[in-house]
């Protein structure tokens, strides 16, 4: 069977994958035909994917997260890989695969992610910020064994959002060390802290995103955060007026840097700039080393990165 980042432009192939994503869209032929706009993924990465003239069959048959035999061709459409489905059938369980099979998950065991976090954790020396942290943590922990750190755009699998914050805290400790200026405390917490309500943001299904909630559209994961952290505070009797509550609220609310991408306020403390570089640097770095592994090792450019300002990646051959 072919791995999604094996296959190369005009290979036709025929395999197992799991439909991640489905939508149904139209032409704009006259009259207007219905097709299938897919994603189609496996433990290796995922590729968009149509099928055209789909039938009412078809719009009754297949849904995300079913597990699919593919007979396809891959094209190449605007610079990127994408698949032509030529047919589509259910995979059933004489065929022996498993959707657990399919999907991507961290390279570390979500357990030992979670135990890394509550561990940083219980490193915090000041006791009202690790009092916050912890009520925090527990209130998401659950979801932290399985949940991604985004739909598409970072960390977006099994266990991505445990994994990104265990990254971004090997990143802090050398920051920390480097620049010991800075509260090693806050630092810490805010890296533990800033994305941790995507876990409500978010609903998501063997680290696949299907939608986003109700709190999460109309709320999202940073106002969240900060609210979770007043009720933290009004829980264990702490002063909202506190510094560290000021503190833990500022890091989460400014760690994207701007209105355009969700953040009420710019990063106003040491901390706050801090936090705001380390998320993006393992983001985008994160983003670079899926690219490269999802591409085939015989295609010297990766496709172009969205958030990379929608630049191709080079494979140096050093």
């Amino acid at each position: 069977m072919t791995q999604i980042n094996q296959l190369v432009s005009q290979d036709e192939f025929t395999g197992f994958y799991l439909l991640k994503e489905l939508d149904i869209r139209q032409t704009n032929a006259t009259p207007p035909k219905d097709y299938f706009d897919l994603v189609l993924c496996d433990s290796t990465g995922q590729l968009s994917a149509k099928m055209w003239d789909v039938s009412s069959t078809d719009k009754e048959t297949f849904f995300p997260m079913g597990l699919v035999k593919v007979k396809g061709i891959v094209q190449t459409y605007r610079e990127r890989l994408q698949i032509k489905v030529i047919q589509m059938r259910l995979a059933i369980p004489a065929d022996g695969v498993s959707v657990t099979d399919f999907i991507r998950s961290a390279p570390i065991r979500p357990i030992d992610l979670v135990h890394t976090i509550k561990h940083e954790t219980s490193l915090i020396q000041d006791e009202t910020v690790r009092t916050i942290v912890d009520y925090c943590v527990a209130k998401a922990e659950e979801k932290l064994m399985h949940y991604p750190a985004a739909k598409t755009h970072h960390h977006a699998y099994y266990a991505g959002l445990a994994y990104h914050i265990v990254r971004m805290l090997e990143l802090g400790e050398f920051v920390s060390r480097q620049r010991p200026f800075l509260n090693a405390d806050m630092l810490r917490a805010g890296i533990i802290l800033h994305d941790i309500a995507k876990t409500e943001e978010m609903t998501a299904q063997l680290g696949v995103v299907s939608d986003y909630s109700v709190a999460g559209k109309l709320i999202g994961h940073i106002a969240l955060a900060s609210s979770w952290i007043t009720e933290a505070a009004i829980q264990s009797g702490i002063s909202l007026g506190a510094e560290q509550v000021l503190g833990l609220q500022h890091l989460v609310l400014s760690h994207h840097n701007t209105g355009e991408w969700g953040s009420p306020v710019q990063p106003q403390t040491a901390e706050a700039v801090a936090l705001h570089y380390i998320d993006s640097l393992d983001a985008k770095l994160q983003m670079v080393e899926d690219a490269l592994d999802s591409t085939p090792a015989s295609e010297p450019w990766t496709p172009v990165i969205r958030g990379l300002d929608n630049k191709a990646v080079y494979r140096t051959k050093l």
